[in-house]
């Protein structure tokens, strides 16, 4: 999906708006290699700074809660505690769902 949506949106949104959201699109996709690099992650905490900043500067105030402010926190957390893929709960919040649906 970090791959696609940026070749998707490309033509239809304004440049600015189009290299943003293509920024962050390959943001989530190198925060979720299977091997990173010090430098890398370092790199990737100055540019997604940059990033929000262009993000805050196209969508209006309103738009931006704590989510979209948590991926400055994640080239941290990958270069204390890992792998990204070590450490997400999607397939156990998917299980609990499911589970939910058949209670």
């Amino acid at each position: 999906m970090q791959t696609l949506i940026p070749l998707l949106y490309h033509d239809l949104l304004s440049k600015e708006i189009s290299d943003a959201l293509t920024e962050i699109s390959h943001f989530f996709r190198d925060i979720c290699f299977i091997k990173l690099q010090t430098e890398h992650i370092e790199r990737l905490e100055t540019n997604i700074i940059e990033t929000i900043c262009k993000l805050e500067m196209i969508f209006p105030p309103s738009f931006f809660d704590l989510m979209e402010h948590l991926p400055i926190h994640l080239p941290y957390e990958a270069k204390v505690g890992g792998l990204v893929q070590y450490k997400s709960m999607y397939p156990f919040e998917r299980l609990d769902i499911t589970d939910a649906m058949y209670c």
